[in-house]
């Protein structure tokens, strides 16, 4: 079977899309690479948490993820998701339940073509490819001129529309139809051997399909959360991203991963103390001061 086979191949997941490294050699290391650092601690993670609720909210643009994920627990934590259920309305809660779930293979070139860009624009990107291309199968037929020219509007079109080509002509090679729901009955480490064997996806992008799209307790870390994180102190400065990503998702409690995911990217993008000195998308949202950064009180950030 395909599947045995892929998985007794060890691929190394060393880079996304835009990464000049190949990511076909073997498989990270899972061992945690700072044993001797002990933060972030699972108090200080509920603390980060629930701090960055109260300035921000929950970002509504993971809203629909959040409540996919509270649909697929059986057992829920009583602290943090039962009573956020039992409070809502039962209007609101049967809206909730003909939200139509989001397929795998959507989520993953989302993902995709969101890599160097803002979210209006990638959003943009993904509405006007498939207005272009209602079907997998239109995408996969299509001139990559025409693909790029869809979502042109997201940036590196020629690069993403080729990663996107690939994907299809994989699937429909070795699969025999464009569909990646088989993902959803693999493991974590059955998901990562699998998606690594697609060219141009990287342990970021394949780090973010299983926390939203198959509500799997994964940390991914982006830019604004690995800035955060080496200045909280709790990976080395010298820290990369791979070895920041083992070090957290070990650290941080399964159930706290995707809130605070979601909380601390999205303070990354809107503090302006925390923000990384590069670009700066605008945010229509208010922007919180230095002053107002509850980050402060757990280090100093610079």
């Amino acid at each position: 079977h395909e599947m045995s086979k892929a998985q007794k191949r060890k691929r190394l997941h060393n880079g996304d899309g835009d990464s000049k490294a190949p990511a076909n050699k073997s498989t990270v290391d899972d061992t945690d690479p700072y044993p001797a650092l002990l933060r972030p601690t699972a108090e200080e993670c509920r603390d980060v948490r629930d701090a960055l609720l109260s300035l921000h909210g929950f970002p509504s643009e993971f809203a629909s993820y959040r409540r996919q994920r509270l649909r697929s627990i059986a057992v829920v934590d009583g602290d943090d998701t039962q009573s956020t259920v039992k409070s809502k309305p039962l209007s609101e809660l049967a809206e909730e339940k003909d939200e139509k779930e989001e397929s795998v293979l959507d989520g993953l070139v989302k993902i995709l073509l969101s890599q160097n860009t803002t979210e209006a624009n990638s959003q943009r990107a993904f509405a006007s490819l498939k207005s272009a291309f209602p079907k997998w199968e239109e995408v996969l037929a299509a001139e990559s001129k025409l693909i790029e020219s869809a979502i042109r509007c997201g940036g590196l079109a020629p690069k993403k529309a080729v990663c996107i080509k690939n994907i299809l002509n994989r699937l429909q090679n070795e699969r025999g139809s464009l569909c990646l729901e088989y993902l959803r009955g693999l493991s974590a480490e059955e998901v990562k051997t699998e998606l690594s064997h697609f060219k141009g996806i990287g342990p970021k992008t394949i780090s973010c399909v299983l926390m939203f799209n198959l509500q799997h307790d994964d940390f991914p870390v982006d830019t604004h959360v690995f800035e955060i994180a080496k200045a909280l102190g709790w990976v080395p400065k010298t820290a990369d991203r791979n070895k920041t990503y083992v070090h957290l998702n070990r650290r941080i409690p399964d159930e706290l991963k995707f809130d605070m995911n979601c909380l601390l990217y999205t303070h990354g993008k809107l503090c302006s103390n925390c923000k990384k000195s590069v670009a700066k998308p605008k945010a229509k949202a208010k922007v919180p001061s230095s002053d107002d950064c509850p980050l402060l009180r757990f280090s100093s950030l610079v």
